[in-house]
């Protein structure tokens, strides 16, 4: 309840509510999570919107694994309330840690700059602008604060449940980290600061390689006379083809094609992208 607490300091003048998810995946101690978020919200004439999911089902029907399929019930859920009773926007807790998690995972996936830029402060979300104001604090200060100032907390259980990979990282990989470097939270924050610089430069270079007509207006045709211009074409060619499901040999052979001069005239599919290469 830390955010709750320190909202009027993050949003001075601001009105709040509470918005809690019961997820139903502990059993009765998500029912008791639910329970002193309920007394809390009485305890300080907090309003509050609590929803109950289904969530293990709603994963199943979804193909979805249980973490996004949490993730995509609440953040729904939020924008819905901000939709229907005028809220400009829902504050979440993440922290330095959770930041750090985060960049570690995306490391771990391989998902190029983009993802290795930080979380946005101030962002959208399924149609609803999402605040995140604790990205500076780390989780070790909110507990500190926690404790000094008398605040009672509950703690999930599955964070300790090492069949998560952000669990492993948080226990095992990150205390690791902070023994090498204890400024080790504040120094990735600086270093998530700056990818996300290179990664702007980096869509700078895309737009204006779109723009002098790079592909087709349908996208499906790699102009190669353009791409010849750019000293970077692999990263041109990282970018055009990352998330549309070509496979790392297809974008090594389109590389190598573009390398050697053979490319003109060449076609390379991935499910319903085909990509023709024109001169």
């Amino acid at each position: 309840m830390y955010l709750a607490e320190k909202a009027p300091e993050f949003f001075p003048g601001a009105s709040f509510a509470v918005a809690h998810c019961n997820f139903t995946l502990r059993g009765e101690e998500s029912d008791s999570d639910e329970a002193f978020v309920r007394s809390w919200c009485e305890e300080h004439s907090m309003q509050l919107y609590c929803t109950r999911f289904d969530t293990a089902a709603y994963a199943s029907s979804e193909g979805l694994s249980i973490e996004m399929a949490a993730r995509e019930l609440r953040y729904r859920r939020f924008a819905e309330i901000c939709r229907n009773d005028g809220f400009n926007a829902v504050a979440v807790a993440h922290n330095a840690n959770d930041e750090a998690e985060t960049f570690l995972l995306n490391l771990l996936r391989g998902t190029g700059t983009r993802g290795l830029r930080g979380m946005a402060a101030d962002t959208v979300v399924e149609g609803a602008r999402v605040l995140r104001p604790m990205l500076g604090i780390s989780r070790g200060e909110i507990l500190s604060w926690m404790t000094q100032n008398g605040r009672a907390w509950r703690e999930d259980s599955s964070n300790s449940d090492g069949q998560y990979k952000r669990n492993r990282l948080r226990s095992r990989v990150l205390p690791e980290f902070e023994a090498v470097n204890p400024a080790f939270l504040r120094t990735l924050k600086k270093d998530m600061a700056h990818i996300g610089e290179v990664d702007d430069i980096a869509d700078s270079y895309w737009e204006t390689a779109l723009d002098e007509g790079l592909l087709s207006k349908d996208g499906m045709t790699l102009n190669m006379n353009v791409l010849k211009r750019y000293t970077h074409s692999n990263y041109l060619l990282y970018r055009f083809m990352d998330g549309r499901g070509f496979s790392e040999d297809t974008v090594g052979a389109l590389q190598k094609a573009v390398g050697n001069g053979s490319a003109a005239g060449k076609i390379f599919e991935a499910g319903e992208w085909l990509l023709e290469c024109a001169s």
